[in-house]
């Protein structure tokens, strides 16, 4: 499937940004970030994609109800094996499924929207990549780190400039 390549090569480059930074950089707060680390932006991610999981086998996703697992923002080598196993585990048959959601603060009852896996999937990616355009900043503002041209860009994005650049 083209989500899960696309994953895997996000996945690829969050491991290897992870690898190189010292527990105390993941861990440091931003000020650009609202003094957010880069370790609860990794958080984050790998509970979007867990949520979604557990979502498909119950035929229901509710991100908002996520559990906020502080092991994965504290440590760097917990957050790289998961997402490994995110990984692994993605590459699954299309279902429809319910999406429970509350938009706005004062709702008490979420609504439900129809949705699939695939969808949910797509979803996740292009938010991954978002918050891995937020570490990026976390990352240069913690560490002499030089990234990826591509990371934390939207595939669409890359091949914008590529166009542009002929």
């Amino acid at each position: 499937m083209q989500l899960h390549s696309a994953i895997n090569n996000v996945f690829v480059q969050l491991n290897t940004t992870l690898e190189l930074l010292t527990p105390h950089q993941y861990t440091k707060p931003v000020n650009l970030l609202s003094n957010a680390t880069i370790g609860e932006h990794v958080r984050h991610i790998i509970e979007l994609f867990t949520c979604l999981d557990k979502g498909y086998e119950t035929g229901t996703v509710n991100y908002d109800s996520r559990a906020r697992d502080h092991q994965i923002e504290a440590n760097k080598d917990f957050a790289s094996s998961l997402l490994r196993k995110i990984c692994e585990e993605l590459d699954k048959p299309d279902i429809p499924l319910a999406l429970e959601a509350s938009y706005e603060d004062s709702s008490e009852t979420p609504i439900t929207i129809a949705t699939n896996y695939y969808r949910e999937v797509a979803y996740n990616l292009e938010h991954a990549v978002h918050h891995m355009a937020l570490i990026r900043i976390g990352v240069s503002e913690v560490s002499e780190i030089a990234l990826p041209e591509g990371f934390g860009v939207a595939s669409s994005t890359l091949k914008y400039r590529k166009e542009f650049a002929q």
